[in-house]
């Protein structure tokens, strides 16, 4: 852009001095035509950085996702194709053989049914010792209320001693039979044990169990967890997985990546989230893609920038180190429409700022003619 400026500027040059003769000639014109160009270009060019700060420095990041089996087993069916393949959230990436784990549901169940029959069995038995315990409390008392009245009856002379000492006999044996069927309801109680949410303990923690075995079923079946690219896909039926966290048996990458670029320190006092901007690839020759500043992050990851809580003077020796650039994140408008971007792919960045906004067009004609001279390649072999 500088390069058609000046080609311009001369122009006007020879219609003034050479074409038309207007103006003349001498060593003041020369030195005043060589003189504005030096100082319009570098205001030009200081302004230029300022409201539409420019960066060589641009990143694609696209995330991996390590896939991990939850489950072990052999490995009887791939659903991804091999090679840079893409996937939809929700396909078949591999299934493990599901027998051991059906197996061991099935048991779960019939332990669950055994385990329901038993606590049925001894709530009815629980029923029935409450029921006994409520009827020999009602014969005690009544049995107690007969020794009371033959008591009466004693003292008075009128009773007969023998039908006293019968219902005695009466009460002790059914306080007997109380103390039993208090007992016996107490074992059965004890059988019983706690309740969790309703249900026995023992009854609760097969059916506990048995959520755990449907999950484990439910994950010999693994799905993509997003729209991604497999890379290098080396997963084989016949494979063994285990369920280890850093045992990835493949990786995915993200379909739509993060573009990140680094400028210098200096370059981001006008740059606010939500400026537009437009970035040039060269795995993209001659097209630009749009989108806007997502964040500036204003943390550099070096020692220097940080101190930790030791009690002590921080040393100032630390901070002799060059200073360092900032990362700007950007978001492009429509990742949908955006071709695949390339993992570690560099490009420039410009951002328009809200200020200046009459001397972006220069900003956006170097970053295309920039983005048209990645179809040339200077090389020989």
């Amino acid at each position: 852009m500088e390069v058609i400026l000046l080609l311009i500027y001369s122009f006007f040059v020879w219609l003034i001095f050479f074409k038309f003769k207007w103006l003349p000639w001498n060593i003041t014109s020369q030195v005043i035509v060589v003189t504005i160009p030096i100082f319009g270009m570098t205001a030009l060019i200081l302004a230029l950085n300022v409201v539409a700060p420019s960066s060589s420095k641009l990143r694609v990041y696209r995330y991996q996702v390590p896939i991990v089996s939850q489950v072990a087993g052999r490995v009887i069916e791939i659903g991804a194709e091999e090679g840079n393949r893409p996937v939809k959230k929700g396909d078949l990436l591999f299934r493990i053989d599901p027998t051991p784990y059906e197996n061991a549901l099935r048991t779960l169940k019939a332990q669950l049914t055994n385990a329901e029959g038993e606590a049925k069995r001894l709530n009815e038995q629980l029923r029935s010792a409450v029921s006994n315990v409520t009827g020999v409390r009602s014969k005690l008392d009544l049995a107690r209320k007969r020794v009371a009245q033959y008591q009466d009856l004693s003292s008075t002379g009128a009773g007969n001693k023998f039908d006293l000492e019968a219902a005695q006999a009466d009460v002790a044996n059914l306080e007997a039979q109380l103390a039993g069927a208090v007992a016996a309801q107490a074992q059965t109680q004890a059988q019983l044990g706690a309740v969790v949410d309703g249900d026995l303990a023992s009854v609760a923690k097969i059916k506990a169990d048995i959520v755990q075995a449907q999950w484990q079923l439910d994950q010999t079946i693994t799905r993509s967890p997003c729209d991604c690219y497999i890379v290098n896909q080396q997963l084989r039926p016949g494979a063994y997985v285990v369920a280890m966290p850093f045992n990835n048996v493949m990786t995915l990458v993200e379909q739509h990546g993060q573009l990140i670029a680094l400028y210098n320190q200096n370059e981001l006092h006008q740059v606010e989230p939500g400026n537009k901007a437009e970035f040039a690839l060269p795995t993209h020759p001659g097209r630009i893609f749009k989108g806007k500043v997502d964040s500036v992050v204003w943390e550099q990851g070096v020692a220097q920038a940080r101190t930790d809580a030791q009690g002590s003077i921080p040393a100032t020796v630390a901070a002799t180190g060059p200073p360092g650039g900032f990362i700007v994140k950007f978001n492009l408008d429509d990742p949908a429409d955006v071709p695949l971007l390339a993992a570690g792919a560099s490009g420039d960045v410009a951002i328009y700022t809200e200020h200046v906004t009459m001397i972006h067009i220069i900003r956006k004609v170097i970053i295309r003619v920039g983005s048209n001279l990645n179809y040339l390649i200077p090389k020989l072999h």
